[in-house]
């Protein structure tokens, strides 16, 4: 009988997640040990039992068997936040081709131990006369910190730290011999580093119009009839659900989810929230406070580090039972987790491009079955995968199909074909449409937003002599001029200024073609010299707040017209805009991705959405050179359904998802030869393994990665198409294998969609 072992890890508090020691699993305990279990293990040279998580079980020794050790038992207390966490870990590592080092750091995001915050407060402890007595003392002896300390005594008996460090100008050393004599004492108190400071909770609670009433019962029904006791003591899931709340732009989306998170909370159970942007952090945690107050904790890159630590470490003590934030709030350390919300689940922020490549949806799935928790899933423009499988009855399906608001309406769409309006002479960036209504809106003091889903002043750099582009010498792409005079790759950061002369002809008719929002804003600015101008994009929210300055300013009515990216058209709701640009609607129709058709849909209706959300009608004006296209016409009518059923009859053409299951296994190398030498024997042995497996499976590649070169390193795709998910971890064995055999330096992951 094969011996198995078990790789543990001692402590799983935040500093290291990759030391792991290995053990013998005793033949007893073969079929209880798993990932994640909370094992009690012989530890050092005395043999002291100490508790450990089980992160991986192999039947691959690491050491010499006869020195190893044997797992002591299992540890009898209740299943913690920890094991859920770790045994979300190797499901991911499972599902996704990583290994479980990457996906322990990635589920455990807070490594980095800070140093506590403290507040101090230093108390007189000596009576009136003493007090008068020891002043008298000190000015005797010329001691000035003392005087300064005993006549503000005089005032008051409790003087806050940092008054008596800044203010009176009092050392530690020089508090140190009043301590010990007793006259003084210093009280600490530990305090956290709140981001939310400053934010006033509201108590108004908005009604439910019967739409949403209606998705929040249902919700509640189904919960209340699978809530159990369960074994650890606490309320859980008989059984997890997942939920597709579809409602239309303006429809309330927020509210439904207040109100679901409300009747959880009150089960004494706890939320994640998960947003797509950092954009959206500022209004989504606005909204969310005024309902919760002090039960919220955030996490996202913006926060400082000691931030971050404070918030994680709220929410692992229970200060707080919702945490909102985007996909690494998924891994929150709460024990009684009863629902995870995504928000916008269809946005491409949700999937991560490091390993694992795992997406926040599908793995709030596995952490929902592990927690005893359902899944709520919101869009106006749903995943063609998460639709499909409401349709199906894999998830509840929810409707929303009227806006919150009974004075509220879709906007009306107007599409503009750009080839007529070169045709009419028009060659500025504002159809003749769009600048009328812009011009009206402005006399009527209402406020504008433009979208462009392209940074920059230029979107590429070219010689009109002999053609060629301005390209990252360390990235297969274009680089795009600035304003500032400088080209940029967006792919790996590399930098340059504007060349004089073109670097491959000498020629000195050398300029930037295309546009992004640097430009647009500079045409803007002449075109209405009158407007108050702000853009959004990742070049002005670099700062950290930079988000917030924007939105709240534009939100106050600092600005009339707001210029940005995608990052403007997710989630926001402003009562004042009443017109929506769309510049160049068709840009990402012309991405070599099975998806792109979806993607524009989902940014030109998100777009549309911004307008008219308040009691004045709304507009949008849609720029495109494919008017014709079946995701723009359905956009500008915002018709998800007959947009579902065009896309859905294609991707069932071509079989891609979600009519089929699709592997990605993905190479990269910074040699070339080495790329290509390998991905022959890979090739070679997937079709090996294919040939064995029984049902249609079909293999496409290795081809050149849409972007061959970034940051130096040479990157090609195979594709595999096949209903048994198993497949994959043949393939991943097989390509470690040929990886381990000295194959060549060549990075290998997988990715399933």
């Amino acid at each position: 009988m094969k011996q198995t072992f078990a790789n543990v890890i001692i402590d799983i508090s935040h500093e290291k997640v990759d030391r792991t020691f290995q053990y013998i699993v005793p033949e007893p305990l073969k079929d209880k040990i798993r990932a994640g279990v909370q094992v009690e293990i012989p530890f050092g040279k005395g043999n002291s039992l100490r508790r450990g998580f089980v992160v991986e079980v192999t039947e691959k020794p690491e050491f010499d068997i006869d020195r190893m050790k044997e797992i002591a038992g299992i540890s009898p207390d209740r299943v913690s936040v920890q094991s859920q966490l770790i045994e979300l870990a190797w499901e991911m590592k499972r599902i996704y081709g990583s290994t479980m080092n990457q996906a322990l750091k990635t589920v455990l995001p807070v490594k980095q131990k800070m140093k506590r915050r403290e507040k101090k407060t230093v108390r007189c402890r000596l009576t009136r006369e003493e007090l008068a007595e020891a002043l008298k003392e000190a000015r005797r002896r010329s001691y000035r910190a003392r005087i300064r300390l005993f006549e503000a005594f005089l005032e008051t008996e409790q003087i806050p730290g940092e008054v008596v460090e800044h203010q009176l100008n009092i050392t530690a050393a020089s508090l140190k011999p009043l301590v010990e004599s007793g006259a003084v004492e210093v009280a600490r108190r530990e305090v956290y580093r709140d981001p939310l400071k400053g934010l006033q909770k509201e108590a108004a609670q908005v009604k439910l119009n019967a739409d949403q009433q209606a998705a929040a019962d249902t919700f509640w029904d189904s919960y209340k009839e699978r809530l159990i006791q369960g074994p650890e003591g606490q309320k859980r899931l008989s059984r997890d659900r997942t939920w597709l709340l579809h409602g239309i732009t303006g429809s309330g989306k927020t509210e439904v989810y207040m109100e679901m998170m409300d009747r959880v909370l009150r089960e004494g159970r706890q939320v994640i929230v998960l947003i797509p942007e950092i954009a959206l952090t500022y209004q989504t945690v606005m909204r969310f406070y005024k309902r919760f107050g002090g039960r919220i904790a955030i996490l996202n890159s913006r926060l400082s580090a000691g931030e971050r630590y404070d918030q994680w470490e709220l929410a692992m003590k229970g200060g707080v039972d919702i945490m909102i934030g985007p996909r690494s709030a998924l891994f929150a350390p709460f024990s009684n987790l009863g629902l995870i919300v995504i928000d916008e689940e269809h946005e491409g922020a949700y999937k991560s491009e490091t390993m694992p490549r795992y997406h926040a949806r599908e793995a709030a799935g596995i952490r929902a079955r592990l927690s005893g928790a359902d899944v709520v899933l919101g869009s106006a423009t749903p995943s063609m995968e998460s639709y499909s499988r409401a349709l199906s009855g894999e998830y509840g399906l929810l409707r929303l199909q009227k806006r919150a608001s009974s004075d509220s309406r879709l906007a009306q769409a107007e599409v503009v074909d750009l080839r007529e309006e070169l045709k009419a002479g028009n060659k500025t960036m504002f159809s003749r449409s769009l600048s009328e209504q812009i011009q009206d809106r402005l006399s009527r003091g209402q406020q504008i937003m433009l979208f462009m889903n392209r940074r920059g002043y230029a979107s590429f750099v070219s010689c009109r002599s002999c053609g060629e582009a301005v390209q990252c010498p360390h990235c297969d792409v274009s680089m795009t001029l600035h304003k500032n005079g400088r080209l940029y790759c967006h792919y790996c950061g590399y930098s340059l200024p504007m060349p004089k002369l073109c670097p491959s002809c000498g020629s000195p008719y050398i300029a930037g073609f295309g546009t992004g929002t640097q430009k647009l804003e500079e045409m803007t600015k002449q075109l209405f010299p009158q407007a108050r101008v702000l853009r959004m994009d990742a070049d002005t929210t670099a700062k950290k707040g930079g988000h917030e300055e924007i939105l709240s300013a534009f939100e106050a009515g600092e600005a009339d017209i707001l210029i940005g990216t995608q990052m403007i058209v997710k989630g926001h709701d402003f009562k004042n805009v009443t017109l929506v640009g769309i510049m160049a609607a068709d840009l990402s129709l012309n991405t070599p991705d099975y998806r792109c058709a979806e993607r524009t849909f989902q940014l030109l209706t998100q777009a549309a959405g911004r307008a008219g959300r308040g009691s004045q009608p709304g507009s949008v004006v849609i720029q495109t050179y494919r008017p014709d296209h079946y995701s723009i016409e359905t956009a500008a009518r915002q018709d998800y359904e007959a947009f579902y059923s065009r896309e859905i009859a294609y991707r069932r053409m071509m079989n891609y998802p979600p009519a089929c299951r699709m592997s990605a296994v993905l190479f990269a190398a910074k040699d070339e030869a080495a790329l290509e030498h390998f991905c022959r024997k890979a090739s070679e042995r997937i079709s090996m393994i294919l040939k064995g497996f029984s049902g249609p499976c079909q293999s496409i590649g290795p081809v050149n990665a849409p972007v061959y070169k970034v940051n130096d390193m040479y990157r090609k795709i195979l594709y595999i198409k096949c209903e048994n998910c198993d497949i994959l971890d043949k393939i991943r064995n097989s390509m470690d294998v040929l990886t381990e055999s000295g194959a060549g330096t060549v990075q290998v992951q997988y990715d399933v969609s």
